[in-house]
């Protein structure tokens, strides 16, 4: 079963300096019918102007999980960690016992374009942890990459809780891709950027799909797409 969650549909919060879209209830933004996926429980697809962002706040027993798609981000942490993430680099926060931490964007002309993704841990308590892994161009259109997993495999960040992600980016001269899935498990998949077709269901920039029992998902007809597959319990 592909359930679609057209972009348009989506949430949507305006601030002076913040654009953003909400797949799941966020915030102010309530729909029960879109309370998450799983553990998945929020992706925002936000957009921050030149020179501000989140100031300093707190969180307790999230895996926050930060994909850039243009621009930059500047994280500050309780725990002393301070990065810049920019495109193909994943952020990996988990809040465990309590941490407080910010994202701005640094610079002063150009906006920051990003994902901000929260999965529920598997248990509360973790101790606080952080994690930053680049992939280059060409790993990221070598098929799906693992970028986060349980156990950190294949170069990817370690969260805590049964949980895949993956992702490729797709181009007009690309193949059609394959991806077997467990019909045992659900997942999601959310499109970054640009168009594809997804088991002959036309997607967009925003869209996104609901995934349950079924063994595979083919993706073809792709105009510079960046694609997230979320595989979950």
């Amino acid at each position: 079963m592909i359930r679609m969650r057209k972009a348009n549909e989506r949430g949507y919060a305006e601030h002076s300096w913040l654009l953003s879209w909400h797949t799941f209830s966020f915030a102010d933004y309530h729909d029960p019918q879109h309370m998450g996926h799983s553990v998945l429980r929020v992706i925002n697809d936000d957009m921050v102007a030149p020179g501000q962002g989140f100031g300093t706040h707190p969180h307790r027993d999230m895996e926050i999980i930060s994909w850039v798609l243009e621009g930059a981000l500047e994280h500050r942490d309780s725990m002393g960690n301070g990065s810049i993430i920019r495109p193909g680099e994943i952020q990996r926060l988990s809040a465990g016992t309590g941490i407080t931490h910010s994202e701005f964007n640094p610079s002063d002309s150009e906006l920051t374009h990003f994902l901000q993704i929260w999965i529920l841990p598997d248990r509360s308590g973790y101790t606080p942890g952080y994690a930053q892994v680049a992939f280059s161009d060409d790993d990221l259109h070598s098929d799906f990459r693992l970028v986060a997993s349980p156990d950190g495999g294949q170069g990817s960040v370690s969260i805590h809780q049964d949980v895949r992600l993956y992702i490729t980016r797709m181009d007009v001269t690309s193949m059609a891709v394959q991806r077997p899935l467990d019909p045992q498990r659900k997942a999601y998949v959310h499109l970054a950027r640009g168009k594809v077709h997804m088991n002959g269901k036309p997607m967009l920039a925003g869209d996104g799909a609901y995934i349950e029992q079924e063994d595979e998902l083919i993706f073809e007809h792709a105009a510079d797409a960046e694609i997230l597959l979320f595989d979950l319990p």
